[in-house]
């Protein structure tokens, strides 16, 4: 990659990296394997990657034949995962599966980020086990800066929009809490019972909705998986 030197060996490995370890650029392959393919939601993913730097990397992965650029009406751009880029995916998601067995789970609490929380969540929900309406359901993290409190999952006809700003519907239920412990939740480090329990977690609003949150929330990708690391 442009800016860092070459490895200068011929090893496989060696050329795989100078390709794909360069700083975020794995994080982007992710948000492109599950599925983002428009600048602003790969941002989405990736909140605190400038757009400079996104777009930076976006073109390096272009020259490298890992994506490849669509340009469809009115100048609007997709960015698309090759051949290449599809044979990252047992490789991006094995890195993420060693993570979530090995990195403490300490470590893992304390690199929250309400955005890329509630985008993974978004992206994950399953409408099947709501009401069939437009539900609208409110998270709050008090705690938090104020610009990223508040968060709103909008689910109507099987479709699921994320909204920072109060879309303006009528709230079905609210989820108050801690980061951390939603974040607990969301990765399987802890059940949603356990944190309602301890009063770490509220909810308000349908007593319906509420009672089957974990069935439409569902956990992480990687929550499964057995951990290793304490």
């Amino acid at each position: 990659m442009s800016d860092r030197g070459g490895y200068g060996q011929f090893c496989p490995v060696s050329m795989a990296s100078e390709v794909l370890c360069t700083r975020w650029t794995t994080l982007v392959v992710r948000e492109m394997l599950m599925g983002s393919s428009r600048f602003n939601d790969l941002r989405r993913g990736v909140p605190r990657m400038s757009p400079a730097l996104l777009s930076k990397r976006l073109k390096e992965l272009e020259r490298a034949g890992v994506i490849q650029t669509e340009r469809g009406g009115a100048g609007s751009v997709e960015y698309r995962l090759t051949e290449a880029g599809e044979d990252l995916r047992p490789i991006i998601l094995g890195l993420g599966d060693w993570g979530h067995r090995w990195v403490e789970s300490q470590l893992t609490l304390r690199n929250l980020d309400p955005s890329l929380l509630m985008w993974d969540m978004r992206r994950n929900l399953n409408p099947q086990p709501l009401p069939p309406k437009r539900c609208t359901i409110h998270f709050l993290y008090p705690e938090v800066a104020k610009a990223q409190q508040n968060w709103w999952l909008v689910v109507a006809d099987g479709a699921v929009d994320l909204c920072n700003s109060d879309p303006g519907f009528d709230i079905d239920l609210e989820v108050r809490g801690s980061l951390r412990s939603m974040t607990s939740v969301w990765m399987g480090l802890s059940k949603l019972n356990q944190e309602l329990d301890s009063g770490r977690l509220e909810l308000d609003g349908d007593d319906k909705i509420a009672r089957a949150m974990q069935a439409w929330l569902g956990l992480s990708s990687f929550a499964p998986l057995a951990r290793r690391a304490p």
